[in-house]
């Protein structure tokens, strides 16, 4: 089989040779035939000059930032391996874990994700708390139970990611979302590296973004081919509020006889009944972009004459 191992790479211009020689270093001593592919997310500085000194690599490099997700996309549409190794260019993954990861996708798995378990131990409350709290609740969401969703270290199948469509941030969840179209996924223990160069590129408005990648998670898988559903039912909701707003407002006519101008009802009914019209039509556009624009894709895994 061959291997395609892709790394992206953003402003990490001190990494790169060290990465490149330990990743000869573990696959030239294994059965594997191989390939590299450097992916410079648009660096601003010197290191795509870097990439171009490592011999064998392939290097893309990317017009501008476009972001960890797109420069996986990028590498994975441009790899030829039956399997593909995906790590960070920043030397917090050790490559030498990649056999083990090999090994593991032997056993008959489809995805074999890393867990940095003994990552920030001398961080609890600052970093190390807060990462177990975002992977629980990726798991909880997704419904795809792993330590820690975030590792970039991983080994696919590339049938498990031949027909995904990457977007956005979507690189957390990678193996969630393979693993939510059937792939057979499995996790084990890999080595964490602090960073020795450079500066981390994630910061506190990283755990936003994870917030909203679990929603567009959940929102795609539930309601990418039905979007009606959950417009219509935000705005039913909301419709619904505005009628017992109106049976209040009545209610305090002519029970109370407080007129309906001395009370907000009237404003918030005729607000909350023209959102919910407008979450319905907008469901309906959604329902009608998503049956003409969209091809269906084959949802048949197997066929069988018996």
């Amino acid at each position: 089989m061959k291997i395609s191992i892709i790394v992206p790479f953003y402003n990490e211009e001190q990494s790169v040779r060290e990465l490149h020689e330990r990743l000869l270093g573990v696959m030239q001593s294994s059965q594997y035939v191989f390939e590299i592919i450097f992916v410079d997310d648009g660096s601003k500085d010197g290191t795509f000059t870097q990439i171009k000194k490592c011999s064998p690599v392939i290097a893309l490099r990317l017009r501008h930032n476009y972001g960890q997700t797109q420069a996986l996309a990028a590498g994975i549409r441009e790899a030829q391996g039956d399997l593909i190794i995906t790590l960070d260019g920043d030397l917090e993954n050790d490559p030498a874990d990649i056999p083990a990861l090999l090994a593991k996708l032997e056993e008959g798995y489809d995805v074999v994700s890393g867990w940095r378990k003994d990552r920030w131990h001398d961080s609890f409350f600052t970093r190390r708390l807060p990462s177990a709290l975002a992977n629980r609740c990726i798991s909880v969401v997704t419904g795809v139970s792993l330590h820690d969703h975030g590792c970039t270290l991983k080994a696919y199948r590339r049938r498990a990611l031949e027909h995904m469509t990457f977007s956005g941030d979507m690189h957390r969840m990678i193996a969630a979302y393979a693993a939510r179209e059937g792939a057979r996924l499995a996790e084990i223990p890999v080595h964490f590296t602090p960073r020795k160069h450079g500066k981390s590129h994630y910061g506190l408005s990283r755990t936003f973004k994870v917030l909203l990648d679990i929603f567009a998670f959940h929102f795609f898988y539930r309601y990418a081919r039905r979007p009606i559903h959950f417009f219509g039912g935000a705005g039913f909701a909301s419709l619904f509020v505005g009628c017992i707003l109106f049976f209040s407002m009545l209610y305090l006519k002519y029970h109370w006889g407080t007129s309906f101008i001395k009370t907000p009802l009237p404003v918030l009914i005729a607000l909350f009944v023209i959102i919910g019209f407008q979450f319905i039509l907008m469901g309906l556009l959604a329902e009608i972009i998503t049956r003409t624009a969209r091809p269906e894709t084959d949802i048949v895994q197997e066929t069988l004459t018996l």
